[in-house]
């Protein structure tokens, strides 16, 4: 995906209408940016789509979720400032929250050599890690996506263990942590994609893999319970939120 993009270039001009129109009807609510792509990939540096549209939200005074495995956040801090001082919340909301932007950085690992294999173009972990570290210093309300985690590479528990004590220690106000899906057959599709980096770089891993996702695109009920009994008891061990809004 980082190599080819399709560019919606009146996405901020679309945005600005719609938030007219709902602004005038006082419904507020939060916008996320985003949910599907990541919203600072490199082509971010030349077009500024997203800071654009960081703009038009504070404009018309909404609150905003960023999602992103990037460092290129920073250059927006000070817009996610103003946004959190001017976002008219959300009716039901009001009162059960103080702020009005908040930022979730994305991990499947904090192991470098890990990342460059299975997030390609994306900011390495390590970086990630001190933009996360600014963020808080500039008092933006940040968190972190830990998902989705890769069996038997980064939910050991020693890996678990590891990402937890990091988070933790940064001070990170939630972590929500998730196992992996993986859909589709075709070239492009991330079950292919992710099959394909396992036979590559993890081949004793490739049997396990595909008797995971053969017939299904997510991993085994008994697993996921696990998982998540797993993750219950680190968060309440590491003191971690598994949500963003505690309500």
């Amino acid at each position: 995906m980082e190599r080819k993009l399709v560019v919606k270039t009146n996405s901020v001009e679309v945005l600005d209408r719609q938030l007219a129109n709902r602004a005038k009807k006082g419904e507020y609510g939060i916008i996320v940016l985003a949910s599907a792509t990541d919203p600072y990939l490199q082509i971010e540096k030349d077009l500024e789509l997203s800071r654009q549209m960081l703009e038009v939200i504070l404009k018309y005074r909404f609150p905003v979720h960023v999602i992103t495995k990037s460092d290129l956040v920073e250059r927006d801090f000070d817009l996610l400032k103003q946004i959190d001082k001017a976002a008219i919340l959300p009716k039901d909301l009001q009162g059960k929250m103080d702020y009005g932007a908040f930022l979730t950085f994305s991990f499947s690992t904090i192991d470098d050599k890990v990342g460059k294999i299975f997030e390609p173009g994306a900011t390495l972990p390590a970086i990630r890690q001190q933009t996360v570290k600014k963020a808080l210093a500039a008092d933006i309300y940040t968190g972190i996506s830990m998902m989705p985690l890769l069996p038997y590479i980064s939910d050991t528990t020693e890996s678990l263990n590891e990402m937890f004590q990091t988070f933790s220690s940064l001070g990170v106000k939630y972590l929500m942590p998730a196992t992996i899906t993986l859909f589709g057959g075709g070239p492009a599709d991330s079950r292919t994609l992710m099959l394909k980096a396992i036979e590559k770089h993890y081949p004793e891993l490739l049997t396990k893999y595909k008797k995971f996702f053969g017939s299904s695109h997510q991993m085994p009920t008994y697993y996921q319970n696990a998982f998540a009994k797993k993750m219950k008891e680190m968060g309440k061990e590491y003191q971690l939120p598994s949500r963003i809004i505690s309500i």
